[in-house]
This record gives C-alpha cells, sequence and structure tokens, in this order.
C-alpha cells in the first residue's frame, strides 16, 4: 500500500518543503511507501480528500473538513522526526517504539 500525504504550510514555501524531507525520512525509516506532496494550507483543504495523511501545523487542523479516509495530523513541532512518527505510527493504528 502507498501512503499519498501532503506536507501543508501557511504559504506552501519553505516550512512544508522541510516537513516534507522529514516526513519522507520516517516513513523510509519504518518501511512504509509514501508519495508525499507539498502546498499552502490553502491549496491543500481544495484537494485534502484526494490523500491518506495532511500534515500540518496543529494551528491549522481546524480548517480541514475532511472524508473518513483522509487523516489530518497537526503537529507542535513541525520539525520533530520524533514527534512525526508517532504521529504516523497513531495514524496506521502502529504500534510505539
Amino acid at each position: 500500500m502507498k501512503i499519498k500525504a501532503i506536507a501543508a504550510c501557511g504559504n506552501g514555501m519553505g516550512s512544508s518543503q522541510m516537513i516534507k524531507m522529514k516526513i519522507n525520512k520516517v516513513f523510509k525509516r519504518l518501511g512504509i511507501d509514501a508519495e508525499i506532496g507539498h502546498m499552502s494550507v490553502g491549496e491543500a483543504k481544495g484537494v485534502a480528500n484526494n490523500y491518506d495523511m495532511i500534515f500540518v501545523s496543529e494551528t491549522f487542523t481546524s480548517q480541514f473538513r475532511t472524508g473518513k479516509d483522509t487523516k489530518v495530523i497537526g503537529l507542535k513541532n513541525l520539525l520533530s522526526e520524533k514527534e512525526i512518527e508517532a504521529k504516523i505510527r497513531e495514524a496506521l493504528d502502529m504500534p510505539a517504539e
């Protein structure tokens, strides 16, 4: 199974690109095949239901209205691989390490 995910930030430029790199690293470490894009929160809201996971700052999670198959994952520390891994494990019902 391939996971489709988006890293989104206010403008879809710097922060989302850095988050994308961290998310990609974590998915690889977990052995999960994933396709990860990055964009602004505004763009992501319009296409959210086409993805399995949306990674955003916790301050943006309430802006998303998604179907049951899309998980919106709010991050406190956008660059924390530890937090990203914990949230991915939780979203995919994987045991904590």
